[in-house]
Parts: C-alpha cells; structure tokens; sequence
C-alpha cells in the first residue's frame, strides 16, 4: 500500500500535471487518464474502460515510475506485449522486460533469476501456470498487477483461453496487490465477470468512458456473393483515403483478397495474420506505421496496442462474432479526431462462417464422452486439436466433464446471442450508433445526423463525408516497403 507521503506528493492537479510533463512530455491528459492514476494513488484497484487510442499503457506507466514499484503487466498477445516493450525502450526505460516463447530456455532462466532488477514485466496469462515463473515472482513485492484488454477475461476465457479465469487465483498467490484492469469495451455483464474472476476488494473503483467515437461513421452494405463483394471492397479502397485496415475472419481469405487488392489497386497493400511468423508480422506492423504501407488485410489478430492515429477507414470483409470485438475493431479508425469511417461488408453467409468459427474450438457430447473414457486419447489429441487442448486445460485446473459440458453448452448459447446480436446491428433500420450505446449500457443518446451513420437502404456518399474525393496516391520510386529483416536490423541494432 502507498504510504501518505506518496499521496500527499501528488494531491494537486497541479503536481500531478507537472509530473507528467517532465517525465512524459504531455501537457495533458486523455480522458479518464487522471482518474485512473489518482485512484491508484489511493491504492484503489481499478476498473478502467476507456476508449481505443486514449493511451491505456500511460496509467500504470505513470505509477511505476512515479512509485518506483514493480509493475506485472499481463497481456493477451505477444506482438501486444513486444510493442509496450519496444516503446518503453525508446523512451529511455531499460529495465522492462517481456516472458514469452521469444526468449530461449537460457535467457528465460537469467531472466527469472534477475526478476528484481526489472520497473516492468510483460507476459501473457498462460506464462503464468508455469511453476518456475511464479516462485520467480515469490521473491519480488508487486506494486501494481496491470491486465491489459481485460475484456479478454470474459470474451476468451471460457472456450479459448482459460488461463484468463485463473487469473484470480494468481493475484492471490501474488499477495493480492493492487490491480488495474483496463479495455476499451465492456458491458455491465463483462465489467462484473472481471471484477468476480479477478477477485478484486469491494473497494474497487470502476472508471467507465462512452465507447461513441463521435468521428467515425458507422455504415453496413449489404452484398450478393463473394465476387460482389470483391468489386465492393475494390472500390472503396479506390476512393477512401489511406491509411486503411480490412478485418477478416479467415487467413485464407486474407491472403487471397489481399493480393487482388495489390493487383488491382496500386496500393501498398501488406497481409497480417497469425498463420506468419513473428518477424514477419512485427513487420507488416511497423511498415505501416511508419507509412510504407497503405493498407493491411487483417485477422483480428492485428491491431490490439497498435498506435497509429490517422487511421482513416476499417472495413470488415465479414461480419464480426460479437459487438466487442467490432467496437474495438473500429475503435482503431480516427484517434486524431478527425472524420473516418467503419464499413461492414455483409453477405448472408457470413452468419454461417461466424457461426462455424464459434464453435471450433467447442468440443461436443461426443468428444467428451470419448476423451473421458479414453484419457491417454486426449492427451494425444491436445497436441493437434484446439478443442482437445482446450478440454485439456480444463482437467488440469480440476474441472470435471459434467462442469465442462455446462460451461461448453452456454458459452455456445452466448455465441448464437453474440451473432445474433451483430445481425440485428448490420439490419436495423434506425440509429447504429444509439444501437451500440444502448447494448454497452449508456444512458446516453446522441442525435442522429448526416456524418452518423448509414441508415437501413441509404447510399453511402463518401464525398458528403470527407468532401472533395482525395486524388489518387502517388508515391515516389523509393518508398517501396522495405524487407522485414532490413527493418528488423535497424530497430534492433542498438540492443
């Protein structure tokens, strides 16, 4: 717990901004930014849900430093974890650090031995059913216990990655510090899952931001086939200014509409998904932003931490699974405030291949049934099936067949919901904007306007949204993308 000292230090708005110009450089704060820290100050643990591009990673970043406290940040994806490192780096800080597969046996090992000497510590929640990681950390004190995109907790942990709903029982063999919980989405259902799954103190403060970005257009055009939707998505990228993502649901897709975009547009156009290697998709991801691409073709896989402000389209090639993923999705489009758009591209199949990837990794009657009879099968299987590793997972935090076939049969239940949910979005005929409003339970409404949305049957006029149509992109014979390992070389040369 801080002492009053700590407190009384940073009592004003006047230290507190102060502070945060000599060692940040900014001379404000972003909403729900000063909230967030001055309840941690307090040695309040906090539910922070604020909105995409608000700098999430300053909070705890402000605490560590400003305390000189511990930092365990656990986050969801690799590449995730890699940039925060990355950019703590740049901006001076050494003693942060990454647990992941990237490091070999050895360095992992020197690591853990040295575990004390690091301000931050970066790794994903599976890390952590590892015995050595966690008696590495008995001998540390932990400041601040950070769970960035905490949404995870409810959306993943269930059917994907149970180790998100362990993530209670870790905190309390960590000696229960203080924690921050951040995302950007999140119903008054998921807020209660994290505060329940983490077993956060009663005291607990949640600090809720609207997920309205007043800046973004929302609009749903509804397509025949896939080659309708091909010439479509064509289009639009002709006319809508770059930079520019497109979110897909399949990585055999990605890579095929990909290369007809390249073909057939002229752009700078790279491929983002997990089916690449990790150099390769650090690469794509920092071609664009440095801006050497114009647009990326994406699986959801892309995106999360990625801070690139002039975003100025995302474009769904298929219907998302679920509205929290839309939002966060979209929520990357805009951060500099100005007029952007979201685009869904929808065809009645899309509900189906939605429905299809939902379930995958859900193991059925029968599958449970076999795996409970043959246990040495499951073992086996888990080494090349999702679902049987999943089950997998399961049995080894003691949860039963008869628990695991309950929990399997709702969370298909809340997936049918979810889908069901994004087609009610993609085919209202009033207010899409209210609509996600009201299912992130915000009493707000805003008033429906031109630069809204699209309603159910209107056209999509582009030129009354960003005015004249922007000229065709030109780019000089040297500013081709550069190679992944030329990029790789250069931003890791001085470590």
């Amino acid at each position: 717990m801080l002492s009053r000292g700590v407190i009384k230090q940073l009592s004003t708005n006047k230290e507190l901004y102060a502070y945060l110009k000599k060692t940040f450089g900014f001379s404000t704060f972003k909403p729900g930014q000063k909230d967030v820290i001055t309840n941690l100050l307090k040695a309040r643990s906090t539910v922070a849900v604020l909105p995409t591009g608000t700098g999430k990673s300053l909070c705890y970043q402000f605490f560590g430093k400003y305390t000189q406290q511990t930092v365990l940040v656990v986050s969801p994806l690799l590449s995730l974890m890699q940039d925060q490192v990355e950019q703590l780096r740049l901006n001076g800080e050494k003693r942060v650090v990454a647990i992941n597969s990237n490091l070999k046996f050895q360095e992992k090992q020197q690591v853990l031995k040295s575990l004390g000497q690091y301000s931050f510590i970066y790794l994903a929640p599976e890390m952590l059913r590892n015995e050595d990681v966690i008696k590495a950390f008995d001998h540390i004190k932990i400041g601040l216990l950070v769970i960035d995109e905490a949404h995870c907790i409810s959306a993943w942990g269930p059917d994907f990655r149970p180790d998100y709903l362990q993530l209670g029982k870790i905190r309390h063999r960590l000696g229960d510090p203080l924690t921050l919980a951040v995302t950007a989405t999140a119903t008054n259902r998921v807020l209660k899952d994290i505060v329940t799954l983490l077993r956060l103190p009663a005291n607990a403060q949640v600090i809720k931001h609207s997920v309205d970005r007043p800046n973004i257009f929302l609009a749903a055009e509804k397509t025949i086939n896939e080659n309708d939707k091909n010439q479509h998505l064509i289009k639009l990228v002709q006319k809508l200014r770059a930079p520019g993502l497109v979110y897909f649901s399949s990585k055999k897709q990605c890579d095929k509409v990909s290369e007809l975009l390249k073909n057939q547009t002229g752009l700078r156009i790279g491929s983002y998904h997990a089916g690449l290697s990790f150099s390769e998709r650090y690469a794509v991801q920092q071609q664009f932003l440095s801006g050497h691409l114009d647009l990326i073709c994406a699986t959801s896989a892309f995106g999360m931490g990625i801070n690139k402000s002039d975003i100025r389209f995302v474009i769904h090639y298929h219907m998302p699974q679920d509205l929290e993923s839309y939002v966060q999705e979209i929520g990357r489009a805009g951060r500099d405030g100005k007029q952007s758009i979201a685009i869904i591209l929808f065809s009645e199949n899309d509900q189906f291949l939605q429905r299809r990837l939902a379930f995958s990794s859900l193991p059925n009657a029968d599958e449970l049934e076999t795996y409970q009879k043959f246990p040495e099968l499951l073992e086996k299987m888990s080494r090349e099936n999702e679902s049987a590793e999943l089950v997998l997972r399961y049995r080894q935090m003691g949860i039963d067949f008869t628990q695991m076939s309950h929990i399997f049969a709702q969370r298909r239940t809340e997936k049918l919901q979810a889908i069901q949910q994004m087609l009610t979005y993609v085919n209202s005929e009033n207010c899409k904007r209210n609509f996600i409003l009201n299912y992130f339970d915000e009493d707000q409404h805003v008033k429906h306007d031109n630069k809204c949305c699209q309603l159910a049957e209107q056209s999509l006029d582009l030129q009354l949204l960003f005015g004249s149509q922007p000229a065709p992109i030109q780019h000089q014979k040297n500013d081709n993308p550069k190679s992944y390992q030329t990029i790789l070389k250069k931003l890791f040369k001085n470590y």
